[in-house]
């Protein structure tokens, strides 16, 4: 019995590690999209359109 509850015990802490990393995770996209949305209005000029980037014209 004492060997089921340790195993129990050992379980639910790796488990609760487990998902302690996986809600970083996803908070982490969350910021990372809201940032990369933020920067690419501030480079749109605050339009909130996508621009397109200068074109270099090649040489033949």
């Amino acid at each position: 019995m004492t060997n089921l509850i340790l195993f129990i015990n050992s379980f639910l802490s790796y488990f609760l590690l487990f998902a302690f990393i996986v809600a970083l995770v996803i908070v982490a996209c969350v910021l990372g999209a809201k940032w990369c949305k933020s920067s690419d209005r501030k480079k749109s000029g605050g339009t909130g359109q996508p621009t397109m980037p200068d074109m270099v014209e090649a040489k033949k």
